[in-house]
């Protein structure tokens, strides 16, 4: 971030959010003028910046991939007049994309009621999006042909659920874009249901931060979940980890049930 003169303006506050799902985030620039936001979900972000002495500056970033974005913003003087400026709080509720789509962050997935503690990733897709429904042993399916259904590339089988093969832990992903009915050219010949994950990173968590829970229920079903983010400027590990057992399920291929 620089001034006119092309010199670094440190100490300045950025704040990038995104009002259809209420994420918002703020940084100070550093004293070389940059700043940095980790772990952010794909979406479309209006970015504001106000220092002491220039005038406030906006911008809309748009995040599509794990790739950084660089963003060069320069600032102009202020000045010493007021002067009031009305904007329509409601055109950033507009989506400008034509793709049929959902975003889904952790601000949504934390206040969700996950029912299915073996396939907590389907029974999260299945009660955000329209157009997908859930069936039997943790499957979902999406509209069109099921057989074009994909999950970051990866083809979605029948067989998506702890019951028969491992899941992607929902406590591992930060953020999600389901798109339903009829995904973009950018998927090849998709004709069905598109999932891409932004899964959680370590990346800038200098304080390690994570998470242990238990549950207990009928048929014997007990759940454990643990999950760890930790590390640096430049680097970052994050770990999750979640066990299930249970004697609930009627084809069980061994006397005692461990899935």
């Amino acid at each position: 971030m620089k001034d006119p003169s092309g010199g670094v303006v440190a100490g300045a506050t950025v704040e990038i959010s995104y009002a259809v799902s209420g994420f918002q985030r703020e940084t100070t620039t550093g004293s070389d003028g940059s700043f940095k936001f980790t772990n952010v979900p794909f979406n479309t972000y209006h970015t504001m910046v106000t220092a002491l002495g220039f005038a406030p500056y906006t911008q809309d970033v748009e995040v599509r991939s794990g790739v950084p974005v660089n963003v060069q913003i320069s600032l102009t003087l202020g000045t010493a007049e007021t002067s009031v400026t009305v904007t329509e709080k409601g055109a950033d509720l507009i989506e400008t994309e034509s793709t049929f789509h959902t975003d889904v962050d952790r601000v949504l997935i934390d206040r969700l009621p996950l029912e299915s503690a073996s396939s907590p990733l389907t029974s999260l897709v299945t009660l955000v999006s329209p157009g997908v429904a859930a069936d039997s042993n943790g499957n979902m399916h999406g509209l069109g042909d099921h057989a074009q259904n994909s999950f970051d590339g990866q083809p979605i089988t029948d067989q998506t659920s702890k019951v028969f093969s491992n899941q992607l832990s929902s406590d591992a992903v930060q953020s999600m874009e389901v798109i339903s009915g009829a995904p973009p050219a950018e998927f090849g010949d998709k004709t069905s249901l598109v999932i891409k994950v932004t899964t959680k990173s370590g990346l800038g968590v200098m304080k390690p931060t994570g998470s242990v829970t238990a549950s207990y229920g009928s048929f014997g079903t007990s759940n454990a979940a643990f999950n760890l983010a930790y590390g640096g400027q430049n680097w970052g590990n994050f770990i999750a980890v979640n066990g299930l057992q249970s004697g609930r399920f009627l084809d069980g291929p061994e006397f005692s049930v461990l899935q």
